[in-house]
Order: C-alpha cells, then structure tokens, then sequence
C-alpha cells in the first residue's frame, strides 16, 4: 500500500499509478484530492492499480459516483466524519453491490473508541477489505481499558459489553490536554475549505 495524500498533481498522479503496476499494491490511497474525484474515471480507463479514497469525504456526493462506476476499489471514510457506525454499515452496503472493499480511516488520532467502533464494523461487513491499525501505548491503554490488541498483525476484539472500551475518568485526569494538536476538526477551515493533512 501507498498513500499519495493528494501531493501530487492529477497527470502526475497517473503517471505514478501506472509506473506501480509491477509492484502488485494491495492499493494506492487518496490519488487525487476530493476536488479532483473527476480524475479517478480516467485513472480507471489507464491503470490496473487497486485504489482507495474517502478519509476526506463527508457526504454521499463525494463518494457514491466512485463507488457506483467502480473508479474505486476501497472506501477510506473517517467513520465519525460521515455520520458515524449506522452510516458507515449503510455506506458498506451500498459498497457491497459494486465489489468495493472497505479499508475505514484509523490514524492515531482516532480514539481507542474509534478503533473498536471499525474493528466492530470489520466483524460485521462482508465485504470487509483491510483496517488500517494504530498501536496504542501504555497511557491510552489505562485510560482507555478495552482498547483493541494488535498481535502479529491482527487486530482482536475482546468479549466486554458494547465496543468493549470503557473511559477512566481519573486515570484520563493523569493526562491532561496540552495543545490542539491534530484532529478531524483542523481538516477543515470554518468554510468548508480543505486543509490537507
């Protein structure tokens, strides 16, 4: 896999795609920008590569037409960014019929919760393609007990009520909130503009 983070300009884009072909990749991730989603019917029509996209997106608009014309072979959504657990369900089913893949949105800044809600989601969708993982340390693992485990490559589920994660309040008071830091909310300005990650 390989994530192009919309950094290269559209022909540049395809260039890439194509010079990647011998290579195999299980997928080539967010190729074009949101505003270049144009793009992906002529990378279809010129390269074999697997692609993804979608961890920008936020309505329908942006991603049904990649789905249903099959520019895409996985969606990238951030779960909480698109309506949350019953929308995403919604969104794999939709994928299902058009034999896209998911591959939901898991960087570190996705909360153990946020984890556990796609490992959830991955247990329950057919057409199930791969989760991105983030290893959590010792500090989100006490405040956080529940947190999915990571072994050997597999991320596990546990056997607790609900997602299975719980919150502790005084371990959390252990760790008080620093700086902004990275979150969904600086992926966007007050305008809708994009800020790229």
């Amino acid at each position: 896999m390989h994530d192009v983070h919309e950094r290269v300009p559209p022909a540049h884009s395809l260039q890439l795609a194509k010079a990647l072909e011998p290579f195999r990749l299980f997928f080539l991730e967010d190729l074009f920008a949101p505003e270049d989603v144009a793009w992906f019917q002529v990378a279809r029509q010129q390269t074999s590569t697997p692609l993804a996209m979608g961890e920008l997106f936020v309505n329908r608009h942006e991603w049904l037409p990649l789905v249903t014309n099959r520019w895409i072979d996985f969606v990238r959504h951030h779960i909480s960014a698109i309506g949350g657990l019953t929308m995403a369900r919604k969104i794999a089913a939709c994928c299902e019929f058009f034999n896209v893949r998911t591959a939901w949105h898991g960087p570190g800044n996705v909360s153990p919760v946020g984890h556990a809600v796609n490992l959830h989601l991955d247990l329950a969708t057919y057409n199930f393609g791969i989760q991105e993982q983030h290893v959590f340390g010792p500090q989100s693992r006490e405040v956080f007990p529940g947190a999915p485990e990571i072994r050997s490559g597999y991320m596990y589920a546990n056997d607790l009520p609900g997602l299975g994660v719980d919150l502790d309040e005084k371990a959390a008071a252990k760790y008080p909130f620093k700086a902004p830091g990275g979150s969904r909310g600086n992926d966007r300005r007050m305008d809708g503009t994009i800020v790229r990650p």
